[in-house]
């Protein structure tokens, strides 16, 4: 066991070895021996030793514990479960197997099983945890059952009278419980019962949480729509902290709510069972009122009163009423808030809020108003006035960040654009002399100046086609984070602008070191795989795509654990979380887009390379006719608000915008998985049967083969189809919204054609291989006009190709990455010709050689071959000379990539200080190098690909 814990699987396997020559029956040193031969790589060695010591149904605990980990390793968890009910059989009595054996029926979702285990547990031991292990799993039943009304009727009413049975006895014990009989009553609509537990004695055993009582009451008090309780309880909990946002909004719904429904209070009796209610405008004000009295006595600043009277003024004016109520000018109040929080980073998320409160035309006048009262001062090297102290900065940084929102930069022209670029750039570096003594993880006090002035830039290039700016962002964004390396933001942005560039190398550095943990390779992850494949970074691609695959894999076996150990310690509210949890993960749409796109690039790099197509889809276990995506549940699971931006409303990212993208992601990767599915159904085609049996085939299973990719053709027309109308509304997304899929590339340089003709090709050589070469001439006429006009199409695709990626125009670089993903994309497609072509080539070879013994048999050589042949070999001949010209035109772009002397480039924008075109080299070199290297790779597979034509002529 020493050596397993250690890694060294090779000495255990031996130590193992040496006992059982002494004690052959010793179990334990069986099940250790093979978890050794698991470890490496012995799989069908490891489940023949550990089933012939489950088959003796062992009760020793070390042979238990040793299978257990062994199974779980297989990730076979349902097979403990067997060893331990044969376990609990023979010992009943053992409350640690029973345990077990619940906790086995958690780890595979047995919820039924669960419940009887639970119970058998509570009658050997009657401890309430093992009584509520079973009414937890009636809940989970409920929540997985298909049949909601089955839920509702059976096992919900089941789980509450179990847990009634142990309020009547008075046995109820821990918070836990309480917790999990307030999730039934919930669950059931019983909210009156609910609110009654929480305010009863039971009530009195939640404490482990802040609020947790009066959180619970206003949930069922809303439920209930019993707005008085809802109103005096949040203004109850208003007056113990001024600062608590959720109770304020609670507040003023409530106090709409029954000003709407005119509620007046009872004469005699209480206002509320919670006391005294607020039911007009009036009461509303004055209470906001007092809290900001009240707050200028604390003895720490508080947000919250000066906000909520901000959302009392908006909340009237969607109302229709202006200003009878006296509350103040908006303009004002905000204007003293930002006199008291300024200095606070939260003050702009604070305002941003409320900024619509703002008529248009005083945004200047607003920002003038609060440049006016930060202390800023002119300094004799520079003609700007700039902060003396943090605080300043700090203040000064909202003012700009808050311009930015209001849109006054936007409305500029280039030159003054430049200018509030020199400006911030000047103030980054300013208030780098701030934040010397920061800690390498810590970010710069100054660092947003330096990513507005990037963002401003980022307008001039995408909006005014300004080449040079786009090199000026990134020389930026490197020179931020270089005082700043662990500035995510910078990182994340140069990740977007390099993939917008077509240059991925650098990327992969930049993400790795954004550490990205757990769930961000879910919500993140797409900045990485979106580009890597498309740009034509194979190995990187690989490997991307493994990172987020490793994640969502490891996912299913983690959530068992969370969930395992929530029983354990009686957190049942969260059980139903990560169950939730693990359903999103694996209904994503990333997780099914990384699995599409990483069977397609293996294919890409091996098939018919160093494995045949057939061997690779077979470790692939993929088969046309299986469709292992949840079209119908597919979670929009990516972050596209992770790059902060201040743009005003119009030009931030919509709801809308979310809805278009996650349609357009789903159309593209409809096409990707139906073309995977048709190149799965190739190698199904090849093992045909000779035509004299054709009547046959139906039974033989092929002809249905030749229907499923019928049927799969005809679903990819139709995707191809859905996905060309939805391109023509020509959506532009926001600059850091979503990035566009690769769709309209698919289409207009002639990928998509050229891949769809070719499977109709199969289906006609399909037809030839079964009807014989009698009587075939219309198919062969048809069969030869496709190999032409093939051809002629990836001819155009490859003129798609050509031109230089990278050139120097007018001192300024210009770069077309849209050539590099037009090549990978060549690639691609000749890489589907050629497995068609074996298939045609498996077809035309047996006809061949029949043919040329029936030429000996007759001694005649004017036997006539077939069209089809030399239809083919032009073909071949003519695909090959294609491919050997565009690897010449990849040599041709390395040259012209090396040669590039970039440090040439006069950089003549004299703009540039000196430090700065330290920044600049490093980057064009970063994009120059990306390049070549995505050539080189596109070049050697290309080559590897030029070696299979060859072998193909029949």
């Amino acid at each position: 066991a020493d050596y397993l814990d250690n890694g060294n699987n090779k000495m255990a396997i031996q130590q193992a070895d040496k006992l059982l020559k002494k004690h052959k029956d010793l179990h334990c040193a069986k099940v250790l021996k093979a978890i050794g031969l698991q470890r490496t790589g012995k799989q069908d060695e490891a489940y023949a030793l550990a089933q012939e010591v489950a088959a003796l149904e062992p009760t020793d605990d070390n042979s238990l514990q040793a299978l257990t980990i062994l199974y779980r390793e297989m990730h076979r968890p349902e097979l403990v479960t067997k060893l331990y009910e044969a376990a609990v059989k023979k010992v009943p009595n053992s409350e640690e197997y029973h345990s077990h054996l619940f906790m086995a029926y958690a780890r595979v979702g047995e919820y039924k099983k669960m419940q009887q285990a639970g119970m058998a547990l509570y009658k050997i031991v009657p401890k309430n945890p093992y009584y509520f292990w079973s009414v937890m799993s009636l809940i989970m039943q409920s929540i997985s059952a298909q049949d909601e009304n089955l839920s509702k009727t059976m096992f919900l009413p089941l789980a509450e009278r179990m847990v009634e049975k142990m309020v009547k006895e008075d046995k109820i014990e821990a918070e836990a419980e309480v917790e999990l009989y307030y999730m039934i009553l919930e669950r059931l609509e019983k909210y009156q019962e609910a609110l009654d537990v929480v305010r009863g004695k039971l009530g009195e055993k939640l404490t482990s949480e802040l609020q947790s009582r009066e959180n619970k009451c206003m949930a069922m008090y809303k439920k209930l729509c019993r707005w008085p309780e809802c109103n005096a309880l949040s203004r109850r909990l208003l007056l113990k902290n001024s600062d608590d946002w959720q109770f304020y909004i609670t507040y003023f719904d409530s106090v709409f709510q029954l000003i709407d429904e005119s509620w007046t209070p009872p004469l005699e009796e209480e206002h509320s069972l919670e006391g005294e209610v607020h039911y007009s405008i009036e009461q509303a004000v004055k209470f906001i009122e007092e809290r900001i009295t009240e707050e200028s006595k604390s003895a720490r600043p508080l947000r919250g009163p000066y906000l909520a009277k901000l959302e009392l003024i908006r909340r009237l004016r969607c109302r229709g009423c202006n200003d009878e109520y006296k509350l103040g000018d908006p303009e004002e109040l905000m204007f003293q808030y930002f006199k008291k929080f300024g200095d606070k980073p939260c003050c702009f998320t604070d305002l941003k809020v409320f900024v619509d409160l703002l008529p248009s035309s005083q945004y200047t006048k607003f920002i003038g108003q609060l440049l006016e009262v930060i202390p800023l001062s002119a300094t004799a090297e520079s003609d700007i006035a700039l902060p003396a102290d943090i605080k300043a900065l700090q203040q000064h940084l909202c003012v700009v960040q808050l311009s930015r929102l209001l849109g006054i930069y936007h409305t500029m022209d280039k030159k003054q654009k430049l200018t509030v670029v020199r400006e911030l750039m000047l103030r980054y570096r300013h208030g780098l002399e701030f934040g010397k003594t920061c800690l390498k993880t810590e970010l710069q006090f100054s660092d947003y100046y330096c990513l507005l002035a990037v963002h401003l830039l980022l307008d001039l290039w995408l909006e005014e086609g300004e080449e040079m700016a786009v090199w000026q962002c990134l020389t930026f964004l490197e020179e931020g984070l270089s005082h700043s390396p662990s500035n995510a933001q910078f990182k994340l942005l140069l990740i977007r602008i390099y993939c917008r560039l077509g240059a991925f190398e650098p990327v992969v550095e930049l993400y790795s070191s954004l550490d990205a943990k757990h769930i961000q390779h879910d919500t993140i992850g797409y900045l990485l795989t979106r580009y890597a494949e498309s740009l034509g970074h194979y190995a990187a691609a690989s490997q991307s795509c493994n990172f987020a695959l490793r994640f969502f894999h490891s996912n299913q076996k983690d959530t068992s654990e969370y969930i395992i150990q929530a029983y354990k310690y009686g957190a049942f509210e969260k059980i139903p979380e990560f169950i939730a949890f693990r359903n999103r993960l694996n209904s994503s749409l990333h997780f099914a887009q990384v699995r599409t796109e990483r069977m397609l690039l293996d294919l890409l790099l091996e098939a018919n390379i160093s494995t045949s197509l057939e061997e690779s889809i077979k470790s692939m276990s993929l088969s046309p006719e299986e469709d292992d995506i949840p079209w119908k549940d597919l979670r929009d699971n990516r972050d596209l608000t992770v790059l902060f931006n201040w743009d005003p409303k119009d030009r931030d990212i919509s709801e809308e915008h979310r809805k278009l993208s996650l349609e357009e992601e789903t159309m593209w990767l409809r096409i990707r998985s139906l073309t995977l599915r048709l190149v799965s159904g190739l190698p199904t085609l090849s093992h045909t049967i000779q035509p004299k049996n054709s009547e046959k085939t139906a039974e033989n299973g092929v002809s249905s083969k030749i229907d499923t990719i019928r049927s799969l053709l005809q679903q990819l027309e139709a995707a191809v189809d859905s996905g060309k109308k939805f391109l023509e509304q020509k959506i532009q997304y926001p600059v850091l919204g979503p990035p566009p899929t690769r769709m309209a590339g698919f289409f207009s340089n002639g990928s998509c054609q050229c891949q769809t003709s070719l499977f109709y090709l199969v289906s006609d050589i399909y037809e030839l291989d079964t009807n014989g070469l009698e009587d075939s001439a219309e198919v062969q006429e048809r069969i030869g006009n496709s190999f032409k006009s093939l051809v002629e199409r990836l001819t155009d695709l490859f003129n798609k190709c050509k031109g230089d990626l990278i050139e120097v125009r007018d001192g300024t670089l210009k770069t077309q990455p849209n050539l590099l993903e037009n090549l990978v994309f060549f690639v691609e497609t000749i890489s589907i010709t050629l497995w068609v072509s074996s298939y045609c080539d498996s077809v035309l070879r047996p006809f061949k050689s029949n043919l040329q013994k029936k030429k000996k048999k007759k001694k005649e050589s004017s036997v006539a071959m077939p069209p089809v042949f030399t239809h083919f070999l032009d073909y071949i001949t003519e695909l090959q000379t294609l491919t050997s010209n565009v690897i010449d035109h990849i040599k041709g772009l390395e040259i012209i990539l090396t040669a590039l002397k970039l440090e040439e480039l006069s950089l003549k924008d004299t703009l540039l200080l000196q430090e700065e075109k330290k920044f600049t080299k490093t980057v064009q070199g970063k994009v120059q190098s990306s390049y070549h290297h995505s050539v080189q790779e596109i070049g050697e597979l290309l080559k590897k690909r030029l070696d299979t034509i060859k072998k193909l002529k029949i």
